[in-house]
């Protein structure tokens, strides 16, 4: 798409998408190199592609479609085969009559709508889209092995070689035939492709009596997704074994492994836990994307006052900052994104983990490994002396590994680790328990963040009025009051409105599936260490007045946060209050 530098330099000065002074620099360097302003703007940054995409299709005329949230029906997306879609980043998502409409991120690809024309004998009608609609529309024919999913799995089950009743045990090159074998590999290919497309975060492989249970945990929920005859179970733990270099014949005790695998241009780690169960060996697979960039403090979810208080303490040289809260509440992955936000050229960066969850650049990631001996207080012990400025502890387990985190922060390091206790207000007392002296926290901590990750409203969800009596069968009015008043600091209610006015939001399934949720998203509690904070942790350290007296100093807690985005629409009062009391 060609738009004379002159329109487009009119067009951005009325739209006001880049300042006057960057948009004239743009056009001297364009002016000088002989290239076009557009290109100029892209590589200063002053615009994305896909900005520049949508200016030219105003500019021209050219109508423009946001794919992101738009269920393509199987039968017209099909008609366009994924590999040509792929290739020529060309989607097709509406038919009406004889016109196919299509989107594509370049309208003057005219041999492929000429192609699909003579393929379809249809009337294309070019619709301009973005990067964004087209990855979403590519992961939909992912999203239809839905529907092929029984009968893939049913047919290469058929397959496979039965191991008859009473044979003796399978010595080690049966199973490494096994998982070898055609059928075994597409199996486990499927359910591995099928759960990353799902989005599923760890993948359940459960022998019973007379079958295999497969199980996906995706956002937060287990979900049965399938079930195998009893006869896959050995070739899929052999298959899953060979991936991840684990011993085939060695079924009494309990391993551990990693393997990757690349879909969709993105890369997966996969944890595995095989542990011996009664009716045979069960499998555990946790997927952890391979990027630990690209989010934002404000996308997991926080905001306001506990926002701040994070990036005060970001900015501080020394000390330790604490993610608390139980297992899959998504620690890691805030400690990941407060890394990124510190992880700058003038900084020397070490980890300590276990295991290492995301792959960041410019980062000394260390994995521990306590068969050897290597453990966090090993490891943290070697890691002072690698001259880091900024430590992160993948989680403090004992008090070996507190004390040595507590001293790196008194002598001169930024440390930022996790802890498993219920509140922010708990890691105090948790600390304490593990023998850490009350004065070297007071002296050492920043910030406590607790954490749960609630399930986010899609957009077919509904408004409904809460009345003063059923928000007491809720929660007590205090927490209400909180979240309300967060509400208005942040502008976010209009000025004089009341409580009473407020409107919250329910589930509603959309037509093509599920239950109203889709993805998670943060609640947080954010305990800042104050003058006053410090003197209760000296003087009895009880988790209960570490709380009220954080509550007094303006932090919201995870019931008060859950409130607040869920009278923003972002997630249901009852999925608050599931998460808040597991």
């Amino acid at each position: 798409m060609h738009v004379p530098d002159g329109e487009l330099k009119e067009f951005i000065t009325d739209s006001g998408l880049v300042s006057k002074k960057d948009l004239d620099a743009a056009a001297d360097e364009a002016e000088k190199k002989g290239r076009p302003l557009g290109d100029i703007l892209v590589a200063h940054g002053a615009l994305s592609e896909d900005a520049l995409r949508r200016v030219h299709a105003y500019v021209l005329g050219i109508p423009f479609v946001n794919l992101k949230d738009y269920r393509i029906p199987a039968d017209i997306l099909s008609i366009i085969p994924e590999p040509i879609a792929r290739t020529h980043n060309i989607i097709a998502y509406k038919k009406d009559g004889g016109t196919l409409e299509i989107a594509m991120l370049d309208v003057e690809d005219l041999a492929s709508i000429e192609s699909i024309r003579k393929k379809t004998g249809l009337k294309i009608a070019s619709r301009l889209t973005d990067t964004e609609s087209i990855k979403a529309a590519l992961l939909q024919y992912q999203k239809s092995l839905k529907d092929e999913f029984g009968d893939i799995i049913s047919a290469e089950a058929g397959k496979l070689k039965l191991v008859p009743e009473g044979e003796k045990e399978l010595s080690g090159d049966d199973l490494k035939k096994m998982a070898e074998d055609l059928p075994v590999v597409r199996i486990v290919d499927t359910l591995l492709r099928h759960a990353i497309s799902q989005g599923a975060s760890d993948v359940h492989i459960e022998p019973m009596e007379d079958q295999v249970l497969v199980r996906y945990r995706i956002d937060g929920i287990l979900h049965d997704a399938m079930t195998l005859p009893k006869a896959a179970a050995a070739g899929i733990v052999a298959r899953i074994k060979v991936l991840s270099n684990l011993k085939l014949d060695e079924k009494r005790l309990p391993q551990d492994g990693r393997f990757k695998m690349e879909t969709e241009g993105e890369r997966v780690s996969f944890r595995v836990s095989i542990l011996p169960t009664f009716f045979g060996e069960k499998t555990v697979m946790r997927l952890l994307r391979e990027t630990g960039e690209g989010f934002t403090l404000e996308a997991i979810g926080l905001h306001g006052e506990n926002l701040e208080r994070i990036h005060t303490a970001l900015k501080q040289t020394t000390g330790i900052i604490l993610i608390s809260g139980p297992t899959g509440s998504g620690k890691t992955t805030t400690l990941y994104t407060m890394l990124d936000i510190l992880n700058r050229p003038d900084v020397n960066i070490s980890t300590i983990e276990d295991p290492i969850e995301y792959q960041m650049k410019r980062i000394n990631q260390t994995q521990v490994n306590p068969a050897i001996g290597f453990t966090f207080a090993n490891g943290l012990r070697s890691l002072v002396r690698q001259d880091p400025d900024i430590i992160m502890v993948g989680e403090i387990r004992d008090g070996e590994t507190a004390s040595l985190a507590i001293n790196a922060a008194l002598t001169g390091h930024l440390v930022l680790s996790t802890i498993h206790t219920n509140s922010a207000a708990g890691a105090i007392p948790r600390l304490i328990d593990m023998g850490v002296e009350p004065f070297l926290l007071t002296s050492t901590i920043r910030v406590v963040v607790g954490q749960r990750l609630v399930r986010r409203l899609v957009d077919t969800k509904e408004p409904y009025a809460v009345d003063a009596a059923l928000r007491a069968k809720i929660a007590p009015a205090a927490d209400f009051d909180a979240a309300f008043k967060a509400l208005e600091d942040e502008k976010l209610v209009k000025k004089g409105s009341t409580l009473d006015g407020l409107q919250f939001y329910r589930p509603v399934a959309p037509p093509e599936g599920g239950d109203g949720y889709k993805s998670r998203i943060g609640i947080h509690e954010v305990l800042a260490v104050s003058p006053a904070i410090r003197d209760i942790i000296l003087h009895s350290g009880a988790s209960d007045a570490l709380e009220e007296q954080a509550k007094k100093e303006g932090m919201l807690t995870m019931l008060e946060d859950g409130i607040y985005k869920a009278a923003l629409g972002i997630t249901s009062i009852e999925e608050v209050l599931r998460t808040v009391s597991e």
